[in-house]
């Protein structure tokens, strides 16, 4: 059974009822309408161009939405692996949300552990970042993650990440549901990415895209699968997913999407016993830790293994809790194809034709 510290979502989504719960969605729908004159008054000045500082080296933004997780992480590190393919220096920026006094947040510390080679700066400024990577770091491209809101930094390249289990946070902008601005707002996007599209069918997919497409009819659309690959046991050894077959399970997670992880874990033949879910981006302090330990403790010889997310098991920095083996789940992005609305080329195409044009531009700017 799930112990679930985001019951919020059950008044956002409808599924808590009575009248406290619709008094309480009132309440919300109130206040979202003075967060959507908000939004829209930041929009209108950004579209204008005023307060939009350029980065002296192409920025490409990958963003979403909504609050919570759409699974940008895989879309970064793609992203990331494809430019270094190219012989071309990556930087990452990001806010660093949730890091606290530490020096850098969950997020950052998983994309660390995968791609070395990439630095990643985190400041709430994004032009600070920005020039931190570029004048400091010699970086030639800069990824900017969750940068869709963060129009203070021009982006050469807008792609937004849309996860197919939740779309559109409930159909309503903050705090009423999870949008963080209109859907509207993807008209001024280059590039949808929708992500986890093995968890949903294919008429739900084709509502996902329309929704899109009436926001703005000539976005390329890429779907995508997050592809379980391995298992991560601390600090790095990496065993087969084979593991999980039959396998009874405690899962622990601090995520924007819980549900999907764990429906992605049943998948690969796991057997959920139980959950934890933890706020978004919990810090994992030594009294949740051993509250987790605690728990496992209970759920005696029911499990056999405790698995929770890569940007867990980084806070976690176990190979146990409670006297059990905890393992992570590496997931990687894979493109599924979907196509361009103006001609047959394909919208998988669409995206590596972009990527290439930015490509470009560097080997441009440096030649100049």
């Amino acid at each position: 059974m799930a112990q679930n510290f985001m019951d919020y979502r059950s008044i956002m989504n409808g599924g808590r009822k009575g009248p406290l719960a619709a008094a309480m969605r009132g309440g919300l729908w109130l206040a979202s309408r003075g967060y959507a004159v908000g939004v829209w008054k930041r929009n209108r000045g950004y579209d204008s161009g005023q307060g939009v500082l350029r980065c002296e080296v192409p920025v490409i933004s990958v963003g979403n939405l909504t609050t919570g997780g759409t699974g940008k992480t895989p879309v970064v590190c793609f992203l990331a692996k494809w430019f270094r393919q190219k012989g071309i220096r990556v930087g990452i920026v990001s806010r660093g949300y949730g890091r606290g006094d530490a020096d850098a947040n969950d997020e950052a510390l998983e994309l660390y552990a995968r791609l070395p080679d990439v630095p990643h700066v985190q400041d709430p400024d994004r032009v600070a970042a920005a020039s931190i990577a570029v004048d400091e770091l010699d970086v030639q491209l800069i990824l900017m993650d969750d940068g869709f809101q963060h129009r203070r930094l021009h982006r050469d390249l807008d792609l937004v990440v849309i996860d197919a289990t939740n779309p559109f946070g409930f159909g309503h902008l903050l705090p009423r549901g999870l949008l963080r601005e209109p859907v509207s707002s993807l008209a001024r996007a280059d590039l949808v990415i929708i992500s986890r599209c093995d968890a949903v069918d294919e008429d739900r997919l084709r509502g996902i895209e329309q929704q899109i497409h009436n926001a703005n009819a000539t976005l390329p659309i890429v779907r995508s699968q997050h592809v379980p690959t391995s298992l991560l046991e601390y600090p790095n050894q990496q065993v087969s997913l084979e593991q999980l077959d039959g396998c009874r399970i405690a899962v622990v997670s601090a995520i924007g999407n819980p549900d999907a992880f764990r429906e992605t874990l049943i998948k690969c033949g796991a057997t959920v016993v139980a959950s934890r879910e933890l706020p978004d981006h919990d810090p994992y302090a030594p009294e949740t830790v051993e509250s987790l330990r605690t728990w496992i403790r209970s759920l005696g010889d029911s499990i056999s293994r405790v698995v929770c997310t890569h940007k867990d098991l980084v806070k976690l920095c176990t190979d146990s809790l409670g006297g059990v083996l905890v393992s992570a789940l590496i997931v990687e992005l894979r493109l599924s194809g979907g196509e361009d609305l103006e001609s047959s080329e394909s919208a998988e195409a669409k995206l590596h034709a972009l990527l290439a044009k930015v490509a470009d531009q560097v080997t441009a700017e440096e030649d100049y």
